[in-house]
């Protein structure tokens, strides 16, 4: 049985490859609506979308008239979207234990089962923080730096977050490089996460670490600070979310198809 939680979805207006993304219209509805909907899907006690524009503010209740979205307006100075999440956690009035599913803007079609995943795991685990991962299929995407890798402890816990390929499997590597060794499942990070309120608040107290810095990626954060991250496979696939206006035109293809449902 899934514990209780809730959905938090940033969603900053700017956006430099594709502008004013959340009210990007997908199958006549805006983006950020569909996201909303798959978070209510999945049996969220309450969905909030955190923003800093009114915009999305106004077209969301207009257009979910009849599902129970709230709005938290956030600053518009967030250097990440957790720590706009930590401005909604306030706003919200969420108590420290209230466990909190961080769902991108961006993921129309994001599985209901992966939502609840990402969400159990925090309340199974222990950890202040949850994420998901998926193995990967083919080498191209593995040397991929914008396909963010990951490994794993014997506890299913975060060892490190990656854009190179980890663990570097030297000798077969030395090998061929052109297929994925057999042997061990490379594992690619999706990016949901899964809270206690109570981090995202001590989140915005950590200072960005040298890890991440170096690598650009902002859970190595927590990782360099001592907290722990639970890691799980991912129970359904994620579609890739929506960055560009070709993703945007291949979302239309897929909703049209009828093979939205996850």
């Amino acid at each position: 049985m899934s514990p209780s939680f809730v959905v938090a979805i940033p969603a900053r207006y700017a956006s430099t490859r594709l502008p004013g993304k959340p009210l990007q219209p997908l199958g006549g509805d805006p983006l950020v609506a569909h996201v909303a909907r798959r978070a209510l899907a999945a049996g969220a006690d309450a969905v909030w979308v955190a923003t800093d524009d009114t915009r999305i503010a106004e077209i969301l209740a207009d257009v979910l008239t009849d599902a129970p979205v709230k709005v938290a307006m956030t600053r518009a100075d967030h250097a990440s979207g957790t720590d706009r999440l930590a401005e909604c956690a306030d706003i919200a009035g969420w108590s420290d234990d209230t466990i909190v599913v961080n769902l991108q803007g961006d993921e129309p079609f994001a599985p209901a089962d992966g939502i609840r995943a990402v969400a159990a795991l925090v309340a199974d685990s222990g950890a202040p923080m949850s994420t998901l991962a998926a193995p990967f299929d083919d080498v191209e995407t593995l040397f991929d730096a914008n396909a963010v890798k990951l490994v794993r402890a014997a506890n299913g816990d975060a060892l490190y977050f990656s854009r190179a390929p980890v663990p570097w499997p030297r000798d077969a590597f030395i090998r061929d490089r052109n297929a994925l060794p057999t042997g061990h499942a490379w594992l690619r990070h999706i990016g949901i996460y899964g809270y206690r309120a109570g981090f995202l608040r001590t989140f915005t107290t950590l200072a960005p670490g040298a890890l991440e810095q170096v690598e650009a990626l902002e859970q190595l954060r927590v990782l360099e600070a001592g907290h722990r991250i639970a890691v799980g496979l991912t129970p359904a696939p994620f579609p890739p979310g929506i960055d560009t206006p070709d993703d945007l035109a291949r979302a239309e293809r897929i909703l049209a198809a009828g093979h939205a449902d996850g």
